[in-house]
């Protein structure tokens, strides 16, 4: 009688037939489907617990299991993990939001943006909230907030499209939270450095602007340095985009430019924005950035690079466009 080749048991299947194959789906099924432990299915079956995770491992590599993470309503689950994990970010959210290509009030970004801003606030807080069609979006979403004060981190911007403007933001930010807003009455771009400067040293404006360095947590829109992803871009003349471009900045938040890396960008339109200050900014405990359309990605790569960014809520066009790597097209 021969003796069977040392270290392997002879009433064990060989890897590849049938009765290997039958253990697979027994240990699979038992641990997968029934919640038995490792150690448990161990017991049972007489083996080793790294044996048995062996075994799992090899069901999932012959494609015996199929793990699928779906979606939660409009969020994309898998893509959102994948996405913080990309990016190295606290936390991100995919949103399924259609054949939409820009955020409506009461839309599946609103939405989820404003419940996750609900999840993540408490009493403590004191939230920062500029002009963006996005961060519109989610506070006409918003049905409570804890009683916290929310602080204005612009001056105000009319976009064609949009009837609202940072001041409005922020009001009815407040009204749902039961307190008051900080405001002030101060248009985001004016025609020269001594008018905003002017403008900075108004009561009105020093004191709400003096109450940035108090936020702990912002929502912000992103803006590509290009026609259709920036409102700033759009409101300025050609000249004065490719003196930014020419600066060095691929994209802006609230006014604050940006470099390629995410490093500060002075030029003199910079100078003549009336918002809160780069510094300040960078100081901000956590930013949100909500933000819509493939276009941006190479803007909110750049901002997360720079550590302007701590989480993101996305549309699925954006959130693709960041995991591919690609920063083309519209969305």
């Amino acid at each position: 009688m021969s003796t069977p080749p040392l270290g392997r048991d002879p009433s064990a299947p060989s890897a590849g037939g049938p009765l290997h194959t039958v253990l697979l789906g027994t240990v699979a099924r038992r641990f997968y489907l029934e919640g038995a432990s490792k150690v448990e299915i161990a017991d049972e079956l007489r083996l080793s617990r790294f044996k048995v995770a062996r075994l799992l491992d090899e069901a999932r590599d012959a494609g015996l299991v199929h793990i699928e993470i779906r979606g939660h309503g409009d969020l994309d689950l898998d893509a959102s993990a994948r996405l913080a994990d990309a990016l190295g970010l606290r936390e991100c959210l995919v949103v399924q939001t259609g054949a939409l290509a820009a955020p409506e009030p009461g839309g599946r970004l609103g939405a989820a943006a404003a419940a996750y801003v609900t999840e993540i606030l408490t009493d403590d807080d004191v939230l920062g909230l500029p002009w963006a069609r996005e961060v519109w979006a989610m506070v006409r979403s918003l049905e409570t907030l804890p009683p916290i004060d929310v602080v204005q981190l612009c001056g105000a911007q009319q976009s064609p499209d949009v009837d609202a403007s940072a001041v409005e933001v922020v009001v009815r930010a407040a009204r749902i939270a039961g307190t008051k807003g900080h405001v002030f009455y101060a248009p985001l771009i004016v025609d020269d450095e001594d008018t905003a400067e002017a403008l900075r040293r108004q009561p009105s404006v020093q004191d709400a602007l003096a109450q940035t360095h108090r936020v702990t947590r912002a929502v912000v829109g992103v803006g590509a340095w290009q026609r259709g992803a920036s409102t700033i871009f759009d409101a300025c003349s050609e000249r004065e985009r490719t003196a930014v471009l020419a600066a060095g900045a691929v994209g802006e938040i609230s006014g604050v430019f940006f470099d390629r890396e995410g490093g500060p960008v002075t030029t003199e339109l910079a100078n003549r924005i009336v918002n809160i200050d780069d510094e300040d900014f960078r100081r901000i405990p956590h930013v949100c950035g909500l933000v819509t359309g493939a276009c941006k990605a190479d803007a909110v790569r750049a901002a997360v690079a720079g550590g302007l960014l701590d989480s993101l809520v996305v549309d699925a066009t954006l959130g693709r466009a960041l995991l591919e790597g690609q920063g083309e097209g519209e969305g």
